[in-house]
Formats: C-alpha cells, structure tokens, sequence
C-alpha cells in the first residue's frame, strides 16, 4: 500500500504549479479529485502541441487522477464542493489572493466544516506584500526572482523553473502539514509563493554575490559557465558534453588525462576565457563518445530528448512508463523519484474532461435525476 493511500485531495488548480504537485501526491497514493470549469477546465487541456487531439502538456502532468466538473460560482456547486471538502483532507488551489473569497470558498469557511482541512494555496508572489494581485507567468517569476539575470545571454530556461519549484515546496509542505495534523487534528492553510521558491534555490549565486561583493551579477556566479573547469564544450563531431571538474583532484586527473599537466596551476587563474579557448581547441581533438569514454568521472554527454528516454540508466530504473489513454492511446509518462522509492503501482491515465463527474456525484448521495437537472443548469 503507497503512503498517502485513504488521504483525497481537491484539486481546483490547472497549468503546471499545481497540477504537477498533485500528481507527486497522487503517485504517493492520494486520490486525487480534478475540480475543473464546466466548459472550460483546465486550461492546459487546450495547449498544443496534441496527441490525438488530447493536450500533451495536460497528459504529461494528470496521471492518476479523477476529473469532475463543478461551477464553483453557483450556490449548487459550493453546497457540492463542501460536500467534498467534509470528505476530504487536502484542497490545492492556485487562485489569485482573494479570489476564494469572492466564491465562499476559502480556507475559514472550510475548517468549519472539517477542522482538519489542509488548504495549500499556490500563487506568483504569495498572499500578502505590494506585488500580491499581479499575474505573472514562470518567465516573469524567473525575471523577478533573478534567475534570468544569472543566466548567460539571458536565455529562457527549457524548463519551468517557478512552477516546478513551488510545486515541490507545495508537496513538501503537505506533507508536513499532513504529519502536523497528525499530532494537533488541526488544519493549516499554506501559503506558497512561486517567488520565494525561486529564490530559496538561489542559495549559492547570493552568497557568492555577498561574499564577492559585486555589481555584476553575471560576474560572480561560477557555476554558471564562467569557470573553464565548469562548463560546456563542444567535441569533434559537432556534438556537446559536460565538463565538472571543480575538485582540485578531479581537475588534476584531467589535466593529466588530456595530456597537459601545465593546466592544473590555472584553474581558478584570471583569465578564465581563455582556459576555455585552450581546452575548446582540445575538446576538437576528439568525438564526445571517446571524451565521455575517457573522461567518465567528470565529462557526460548534454543529451537531446531522444538520448533521454534512450538512456540505459534511466531504463534500466523504469523511469520511462507508458499507460493508454482511451483518447491520445499509448503515452509516455516519466516517473517520479517518488514512485520509485515508494513502490510502483499501475498507472491511470490522465483523466478526460468530467469524466468522473456522474460518479463522484453519486457517492456523494445525489440521484440520477438530481445529477441530469445539474448538468441541465450549468452546474456541472
């Protein structure tokens, strides 16, 4: 049995925050609940690219869960959704501050019905302060949380690095939440901000800024390419690798390696752009498979998404699954660190929209005829 199994979780978010942290809690066990807008729903279901005119961003982030369509905006559909929430022990929402509050929706209201009631709200900037009712999407988090400024040439990240990041601390803090209530029987409303989880990971780049006392910002973070033994290079095949040898032992077995001992008292010298161009020329010499055969300890490929889901590694630890999704058919799912510690178990596929509507209404008590005259009026 997985950890969290018998813990059910409201899920009134959609995009990537808080979709992707209730899939973390769903792969633990959760059953998980997708409240989504009639006629609208998560607003990812229609972000292309598509497999089969199923959203492949929405199929990447929903695996395990229940879908069911309610308007929260009318007094039939609060009356459900409270229902649920007696029932239930999680609500994640990723409203903008006030929002709940217009709907009587909020934290407040529902621990009077269930004290016990972990609401975890996922926003730009958090509940309060001076940028608390912008709209921000991970590009203008990353802006403000420095990320972009530390990045060479200001290039965008491949990845979203605010959504994924307060997804992770929004699981983390259930979690405790979960243990807390544990030991008190009470509640917690938490307040995560995609903000502050940007800049809780930038631990290194500020106290290297602290400590170097710069201007610059690009001019002090290390590990972000500045440093020769630090960074990307490019091998005779036109292909690229990895280079990490910031231990001075590492960098002495390079050095040795490569054949140019006359390299180890220049690490960490001045004129770091020029190492670079010494051991670019070097790097030519080779092709990145007799570079990564030779140099295992401290240079591996930068694989393109193909080489990813070919790894042998990642193979061999099962992190490339498939499930079938009556729509979209055979689709891939990456597996979480999660899932593998905890035991695998076998995988639902993303749900389709209000799938579950009829059933979980159903278990609430209400009747074929009531659930027809709901979906007649707009309120599922």
């Amino acid at each position: 049995m997985l950890p969290l199994t018998h813990v059910t979780v409201l899920d009134l978010s959609r995009l990537l925050p808080g979709p992707y942290c209730t899939m973390l809690l769903a792969d633990l066990g959760c059953e998980v609940i997708k409240i989504e807008e009639p006629g609208r729903g998560d607003y990812m279901r229609w972000v292309p690219p598509f497999i089969n005119e199923e959203s492949a961003l929405f199929l990447a982030v929903n695996r395990n869960k229940k879908s069911m369509t309610l308007n929260l905006k009318s007094e039939k559909g609060k009356e459900i959704f409270y229902r649920l929430v007696s029932q239930s022990d999680i609500v994640v929402e990723n409203f903008r501050p006030g929002t709940l509050n217009t709907l009587d929706i909020h934290y407040e209201r529902a621990r009077e019905i269930n004290p016990g009631i972990i609401y975890c709200s996922i926003t730009a900037y958090g509940q309060d302060g001076p940028y608390k009712s912008k709209a921000a999407h991970d590009i203008n988090v990353i802006g403000v949380g420095g990320v972009l400024g530390i990045t060479e040439h200001r290039a965008l990240p491949a990845i979203q690095i605010a959504d994924l990041s307060s997804s992770l601390m929004s699981c983390i803090a259930i979690l405790a939440a979960l243990r807390q209530r544990d030991a008190t029987g009470r509640g917690e409303h938490i307040d995560i901000s995609m903000l502050e989880s940007v800049v809780s990971l930038l631990a290194v780049p500020i106290s290297e800024y602290q400590a170097l006392n710069q201007s610059s910002d690009q001019d002090v973070v290390s590990l972000s390419g500045k440093l020769a033994c630090y960074t990307i290079y490019k091998a005779k095949d036109g292909k690229f690798l990895t280079l990490a040898a910031i231990e001075p032992k590492f960098w002495t077995q390079f050095c040795t390696l490569i054949e140019h001992p006359e390299l180890i008292e220049k690490q960490f010298s001045q004129d770091q752009d020029l190492l670079k161009v010494c051991l670019q020329e070097i790097f030519k010499q080779k092709s990145r498979r007799e570079w990564v055969d030779m140099l295992q300890d401290v240079c591996t490929p930068v694989n393109s998404m193909e080489d990813v889901l070919q790894d042998p590694q990642l193979i061999y630890r099962n992190v490339i699954s498939e499930v079938h999704h009556p729509q979209a058919g055979t689709i891939q799912q990456i597996v979480t660190p999660l899932t593998v510690s905890f035991g695998s178990r076998d995988m639902t596929p993303p749900p389709r929209f209000g799938e579950h509507t009829t059933s979980i209404l159903e278990s609430l008590g209400y009747t074929g005829g009531e659930i027809v005259d709901m979906n007649t009026e707009g309120i599922i």
